[in-house]
């Protein structure tokens, strides 16, 4: 019988504390993972993909206060997204919730080798790098650069992304210089986690990047 996504690529993560490096590493191997066994060899990445996995049902809602948030309940995961903002911001909340669902069973043992005031910021930043490698896996964002489409607005478009995203990606990957800590920009993927009693519950807050 052939192993569901979810738990193939939970696979590949050793059950015990991982250091920064490691939890990037193995957010990058999931997402690639996943394009492989779905058959996806370039962009946009399509969101039905992580609607059509078994027990996860997908709803949005709006007005709500927050852009994405994540619930067990009645045997399936409900990923609630914020059906007011717009469409690029939903496909990286998806992405991201979705890094959640794959960590849920162990995440307090993954991530407990940092200190707990920073494990919840840390927690969202491999959510955030696991949504860019899905969204944006460097072997695409690389070939369509160096073919010639280089300007930010038809990169953005191309992966169906908000351009700040893009821009953050590409210097993720070495492309483009990192922007002087003086400029101000408000990405997509700035997460902050909230635990409630017994239940995930994530909620995205603005930040800026510096």
């Amino acid at each position: 019988m052939r192993r569901s996504v979810i738990s193939t690529l939970r696979d590949f993560v050793p059950i015990r504390p991982l250091t920064r490096e490691e939890a990037l590493r193995i957010a990058e191997l999931q997402a690639h993972r996943f394009h492989e066994m779905v058959g996806l060899s370039g962009p946009p990445f399509a969101d039905g993909l992580i609607a059509a996995l078994p027990r996860i049902q997908i709803e949005r809602l709006s007005p709500i206060p927050v852009s994405g948030s994540t619930h067990w309940a009645s045997s399936r995961w409900l990923i609630v997204l914020n059906g007011a903002e717009p469409a690029v911001r939903q496909r990286f909340s998806l992405a991201h919730e979705l890094k959640h669902i794959l960590d849920h069973r162990f995440v307090d043992v993954l991530y407990s080798g940092v200190n707990p005031e920073d494990r919840a910021r840390w927690i969202e930043q491999t959510c955030d790098f696991f949504a860019a490698c899905l969204l944006m896996p460097r072997a695409w964002v690389k070939r369509a650069y160096t073919s010639g489409t280089q300007r930010l607005p038809q990169l953005a478009s191309r992966f169906a992304v908000s351009q700040a995203a893009m821009q953050i990606r590409l210097t993720q990957i070495g492309l483009i210089d990192r922007p002087e800590r003086c400029s101000r920009m408000h990405p997509d993927w700035a997460l902050r986690a909230i635990r409630a009693a017994g239940t995930p519950y994530y909620q995205r807050t603005a930040s800026l990047v510096t």
